[in-house]
């Protein structure tokens, strides 16, 4: 069981909480925590924040290839499971459907339930029939879904503050 970051974790943590500039030690755990094998992101999320090309695509290319995880075999049951999930018997318009499977939410939802890991995301849960939220889709197909903050304070993590280099 691992952690699988969703896009926004990284945008919004950059432009708001934890700014590469101000903050590097969240980017630097970001790292530890993928190299202990607790953390990881997926190569759909990567693919969106390369196309950034900006401060954050830049760290972002500097990550192992591990970091953003390449589907492989395993996922596929789970895209099974997930598609199955979203256009059965649930309340959303067709449109909403069709769009949540050709986004990396899907294949991050789907690489979760074949891993059975915990989505980290600041998305939550809503009653709209217009699009299928994270949670939503974790909840229906019970995964386990959390904050950024939450996965913070589960794990623990500590920014010191330390000197100015």
């Amino acid at each position: 069981m691992a952690y699988l970051l969703d896009a926004d974790v990284f945008i919004r943590a950059k432009n708001l909480h934890y700014g590469l500039d101000f903050c590097p030690a969240f980017w630097e755990w970001l790292i530890k925590e993928n190299a202990a094998g607790n953390l990881y992101s997926i190569e759909k999320v990567g693919d969106e924040i390369f196309a950034l090309e900006d401060d954050l695509s830049k760290w972002a290319k500097t990550l192992s290839p591990s970091f953003f995880l390449k589907p492989d075999t395993t996922i596929f049951p789970a895209l099974t499971i997930v598609s199955a999930w979203a256009s059965n018997g649930q309340r959303y318009e067709p449109s909403a459907v069709s769009t949540f499977l050709q986004v990396a939410d899907y294949y991050l939802v789907a690489q979760a339930k074949a891993g059975q890991h915990t989505v980290v995301t600041h998305e939550i849960p809503s009653a709209s029939t217009r699009k299928i939220k994270i949670p939503d889709a974790c909840i229906g197909l019970g995964l386990k879904c959390i904050t950024p903050f939450e996965m913070l304070r589960h794990e623990r993590a500590r920014f010191i503050l330390g000197p100015r280099p």
